[in-house]
């Protein structure tokens, strides 16, 4: 019977989405053009909630003590306080009339008018107010462990309040005598708790997910809450067949799937394994029996359950939040870092762009030369075809080391995601140098290789490596220019080290050196001495060496002995 009653529950998430009020959670969708209006859905879902709760009133054991419901279970009070909490406290008009209703055709109480409502209304107010006073500072999805406390907190507070004033007023109205205080209020306070605490953060959790419910969604869980059913049934069997002394510190035995749900699923896990263990807990019950007191005893374990398997499934669910906030974080680092060695690449672009100009001017000059000397060989008389097959040979050549430097100077801006490859560290370096050796030429500093022909490959990106290269050669001819050296050389050797086996750069001028105070923080971001620098260059050098599993480092810094240097492993 609790099936039908969780379908018809779950039936009116649909229509609390659609609810358009004033109040409303900001995660609450408005209605479609041309759908009935907001007050419809409202009443709508006040209905079916009714329904629901008295549909659970009925099937949860309900006691009667002198015209008191006494319960220490009540599912439908959890179901309709997360209605207050989600969509607003005035629902608690819904509890009213359903506790109205559920001591007048449920309990069939025997109490006088004005008693009968006098516990609706304390019902209702009670819980109503503290829907009220929790609800602008719970988010309603529970998403973090404080929000957990708070909803246990407030809804222990309630079942307080409320299981002391239920007795209070028929002890006033002359019902109850004050000796009958103590018989009533624990297990109306038990009862309240742990309904609270169950369907409370189940309801409001199926609410959050219902936009994204399917059927393939269910039977991916189906196998999993069926396991869980068979274990809680097995260990309600084991409880039945011992005393019920022994079967109550069997009820620890419940621990052990409840923390796996919740590991593996979060608190959406928790939170129905909590259901289903209440469920069966109580069908067991009901079949065997149990007065009130052993019924109170079980559900004062169920309510310590509950905190653990609460707690458990919404640390977990933090824990996965903080993984994918890394995770996004990781992802938007490493797009920024992309896009600040984009800007870093067409930065040194732009400082090489005239001296680049040359470059490609000079071989298309000497291009043209060559084939207007081509073209009047041919017009003249004699035979000059080896003059002119030169001619062309070296024009081909002019023209190909423009293409050369064209196609260095785009790949250079253009790449994006890092392309892994085997290199040869001599030839890297060769090529970064065809694109700043007409600065070089221009600012009349000698570049040096004394390379090793026989440094062993590397695997790396190409492209990032040779930014490296050249933000470190064109620093050297800056500071060289900054002391207007006109014997300015700058010196590019590689030595292969062991233990770990890598190969190690120096990059080394007899430049302007580096101040001891800007030492300290080169490699930090937007750290320059240059008057239009980005300060991005070192800082970005450093992340793609590390990247790489390498290290940059400022080796010397005096004035005329300028050193960096970066290793990268071989293997």
């Amino acid at each position: 019977m609790s099936q039908p009653a969780t379908l018809a529950g779950a039936t009116i998430f649909r229509h609390i989405l659609r609810v358009q009020n004033e109040d409303a959670q900001p995660n609450v969708a408005f209605a479609p053009p041309g759908s009935p209006p907001g007050w419809f859905h409202a009443i709508l879902t006040g209905i079916i909630f009714l329904s629901a709760y008295v549909a659970l009133e009925w099937i949860s054991f309900i006691h009667e003590y002198k015209g008191l419901p006494v319960t220490p279970w009540n599912p439908g009070l959890g179901v309709v306080f997360a209605l207050m909490l989600y969509a607003g406290a005035r629902y608690g008009a819904v509890l009213f009339i359903g506790a109205l209703f559920a001591e007048i055709a449920v309990l069939r109480t025997n109490l006088p008018w004005p008693s009968t409502v006098g516990i609706a209304v304390t019902i209702a107010l009670g819980y109503g107010a503290i829907a009220y006073a929790v609800r602008g500072r719970l988010d309603v999805g529970l998403n973090r462990l404080r929000d957990i406390f708070l909803l246990l907190f407030a809804g222990a507070i309630g079942a307080v309040v409320v299981a002391l004033l239920l007795p209070a007023l028929l002890i006033v109205t002359g019902q109850l005598s004050p000796s009958d205080l103590a018989a009533a209020w624990v297990p109306i306070l038990v009862g309240d708790a742990i309904g609270i605490a169950v369907m409370t953060p189940l309801i409001l959790r199926l609410i959050l997910h219902m936009p994204h419910l399917s059927l393939r969604a269910l039977r991916t869980v189906a196998p999993e809450a069926a396991l869980y059913v068979a274990v809680v049934m097995l260990l309600l069997w084991f409880i039945g067949v011992t005393e019920s002394e022994t079967g109550v510190k069997l009820f620890y035995l419940f621990f052990l799937p409840l923390v796996v749900a919740a590991i593996r699923h979060g608190l959406d896990g928790a939170c129905l394994g909590l259901a289903l263990t209440q469920f069966g807990l109580v069908g067991f019950l009901h079949w065997h029996g149990f007065d009130t007191k052993i019924f109170t005893d079980f559900q004062i374990l169920m309510l310590v359950l509950t905190a653990t398997g609460l707690t458990v499934g919404v640390i977990v669910n933090e824990r996965q939040q903080a993984n994918r906030a890394i995770r996004e974080v990781e992802a938007l680092l490493r797009t920024k870092e992309a896009e600040a060695a984009q800007a870093a690449r067409i930065n040194l672009v732009s400082s090489m762009a005239s001296a680049l100009a040359h470059e490609i001017n000079q071989p298309i000059t000497a291009a043209r030369a060559l084939g207007r000397a081509a073209q009047h060989l041919l017009r003249s008389e004699g035979d000059h075809r080896d003059r002119i097959d030169n001619n062309l040979s070296t024009l081909i050549a002019q023209i190909d080391h423009a293409a050369d430097v064209v196609r260095q100077m785009r790949a250079f801006i253009q790449r994006g995601e890092p392309h892994l490859s085997t290199i040869n560290a001599k030839t890297l370096i060769d090529d970064a140098l065809i694109l700043v050796g007409a600065e070089a030429s221009g600012a009349n500093v000698t570049i040096e290789t004394p390379l090793p022909s026989d440094l062993p490959p590397l695997h790396a990106d190409r492209v990032q490596l040779q930014q490296v290269i050249l933000n470190l050669v064109q620093n050297s001819i800056d500071s060289i220019r900054t002391i207007g050296n006109n014997n300015g050389r700058i010196r590019i050797a590689a030595t292969v080290l062991q233990d770990p086996k890598r190969i190690e750069i120096s990059v080394s001028d007899n430049g302007a050196g580096i101040a001891p105070e800007l030492a300290s923080r080169l490699f930090q971001p937007l750290t320059t001495s240059k008057q239009d620098g980005l300060g991005l260059g070192l800082s970005i050098c450093a992340a793609i060496l590390q990247s790489h599993h390498g290290r940059l480092w400022l080796h010397a810094s005096t004035a005329g002995a300028t050193e960096f240097r970066f290793w990268l492993p071989i293997e």
